[in-house]
């Protein structure tokens, strides 16, 4: 899941400061979940119900079993993407602009997970580089070319403990894990903490979660311009992932 982690490194491989402007609002478990009102799941008439006691929308027997990413869900653009995506948030401080946020998304993710009763067993995540998309498509081909996506396209992230989601929330609850894995990023792997939110909406598993990540860690260097007053060191990566068996 932490695969969304890949796309801070974006960010670190020197192209915040080409990503100025505009930027949209973080990920937020109740805005993720209310896409599923307004959305339907191609093909989701043929899922099978969840079993289980439907008073528990994670009772073990109801999401037993494999679930993908589904990227059939909402759609995507920079300003509002209501689709599973991963990405990045880096502060920055511009020459006549002040204090800026960067952000740079992908809808380009795939994967699953594997569920056994409450406890989350396996997790493998893949995100694209070369989709990641900015506030302005001027600057997307930049983006790439620093990222050395030809070399280094996607990034991954596997879990390396089983997570127990504990006590099972009531209708409309949600569970608050954290999911520790590996994530290879530019050739490099590292083991991080990926705090996570998620709920079950009918037959969709919906999973928001950021974290903090230090460039350097994946030898990433911040470049300097005449624009750059100061970057950050580090920034926060972000994801929001619909899963459907």
């Amino acid at each position: 899941m932490a695969a969304a982690a890949v796309l801070l490194l974006a960010a670190g491989a020197g192209l915040w400061w080409f990503l100025s402007g505009d930027e949209p609002e973080g990920v937020d478990l109740e805005s993720a979940a209310g896409v599923l009102a307004t959305t339907t799941t191609a093909g989701s008439e043929d899922l099978p119900p969840a079993s289980g006691d439907t008073e528990d929308p994670l009772q073990g027997a109801g999401v037993d079993g494999t679930w993908a990413v589904d990227t059939s869900i909402g759609t995507f653009s920079f300003e509002e993407a209501s689709s599973s995506f991963v990405g990045f948030r880096v502060a920055e401080e511009l020459a006549s602009i002040g204090a800026s946020e960067a952000v740079g998304r992908t809808p380009e993710v795939s994967g699953s997970i594997e569920i056994e009763g409450t406890t989350l067993v396996s997790a493998r995540i893949e995100a694209d580089f070369t989709a990641i998309v900015s506030n302005d498509d001027r600057r997307d081909d930049r983006i790439q070319g620093a990222l050395q996506t030809s070399q280094f396209p996607t990034a991954t992230f596997v879990l390396t403990e089983p997570v127990d989601f504990g006590a099972i929330p009531g209708p409309g609850g949600s569970v608050s894990v954290t999911a520790v894995g590996e994530l290879t990023v530019h050739g490099i792997t590292n083991t991080i903490d990926m705090p996570l939110q998620a709920r079950l909406i009918d037959d969709v598993i919906v999973v928001v979660g950021d974290t903090e990540i230090v460039f350097a860690d994946y030898d990433v260097e911040a470049p300097t311009a005449v624009i750059v007053l100061s970057v950050e060191d580090r920034g926060t990566v972000e994801l929001q992932l619909f899963f459907t068996r």
